[in-house]
C-alpha cells in the first residue's frame, strides 16, 4: 500500500517510522527543511520537503499513485485543507485527519475527511486496517478492536488452494465461518475443498493477523 502522511512532528515521525517498519510505501511531507531532512536519513524514507496543502508539493509527492492520505500536522485547519484537496483534486480513495480539538470532528466528517483521530497509535491501526493485501484484508473488527472478522481470497498462489479446510495450518483461535464460491454462501465442513476465486471469512484475535497471513500466502 502506498500513503502520503503530511507533518513531520511527533506524531508524524513516529507515525511513519510505525508503517514503514510494517513494510508499507510511504512518503512525507514536510515544511521544515532540517527536519525532513533529518527524517529522510533517520528512516531512510522518501520525505517531500513543502506544504501538504499545496496542490505542487502534493503532485511532486506522488499523490496520484497513492491509496491514503494522512495529515497530520499540528493545525486542524491545514489537515481539513489537505485531505479535502486529496480528495476533491486528487480523488484518493481514503483520507485521515489527525485532530486537535474534538469539537471538530462532526464538522471534518461533513466536509467529506473519512476518518478523525487523535492518537498515532489509533491512525496506525486504521491505515493497517485499510490495507487491502491481495490475499487477506481486514473486514471488520469487534470486541473493542481485539477481534477481526478477515477476508481471504483464494488466488493461484494460494497455500490453501485445492485443500480441506482441515488440511490448512489455521492459527489456534482462527475459525472460519463462510466460504462465497461463485455469489453462494457455503457452510464449511473439515471436508470442504477450498477452490480458486473462493473467499473465505474467518474470525479471528487481531494478534494472529499476522500469522494468518503466513499461512495463506506463498513467499
Amino acid at each position: 500500500m502506498k500513503a502520503i502522511i503530511v507533518g513531520g512532528g511527533k506524531v508524524g515521525y513516529y507515525l511513519v517510522k510505525t508503517l514503514n517498519e510494517k513494510g508499507m510505501e510511504i512518503t512525507l511531507i514536510e515544511k521544515d527543511p532540517l527536519t525532513a531532512q533529518r527524517i529522510s536519513e533517520e528512516l531512510n524514507i522518501e520525505v517531500q520537503c513543502g506544504d501538504g496543502s499545496d496542490i505542487d508539493v502534493l503532485n511532486d509527492a506522488g499523490i496520484q499513485k497513492v491509496e491514503l492520505v494522512a495529515a497530520v500536522t499540528g493545525s486542524d485547519e491545514e489537515n481539513l485543507v489537505v485531505c479535502q484537496i486529496a480528495k476533491a483534486s486528487f480523488n484518493v480513495a481514503k483520507t485521515i485527519a489527525r485532530i486537535n480539538n474534538p469539537k471538530n470532528i462532526e464538522m471534518f466528517k461533513a466536509l467529506g475527511v473519512d476518518k478523525t483521530v487523535c492518537s498515532t497509535e489509533v491512525i496506525a491501526d486504521l491505515i493497517e486496517y485499510e490495507v487491502d493485501n491481495d490475499s487477506v484484508r481486514i473486514v471488520q473488527t469487534f470486541e473493542m478492536g481485539s477481534m477481526v472478522l478477515a477476508e481471504v481470497h483464494i488466488q493461484p498462489t494460494s497455500k490453501w488452494i485445492d485443500l480441506p479446510i482441515k488440511a490448512i495450518n489455521l492459527p489456534l483461535d482462527c475459525v472460519v465461518v463462510s466460504i462465497v464460491r461463485n455469489g453462494k454462501v457455503i457452510y464449511p465442513r473439515g471436508d470442504s475443498m477450498l477452490l480458486l476465486n473462493d473467499e473465505v471469512l474467518v474470525v479471528t484475535d487481531k494478534e494472529s493477523m499476522q500469522t494468518l497471513r503466513k499461512s495463506v500466502c506463498k513467499g
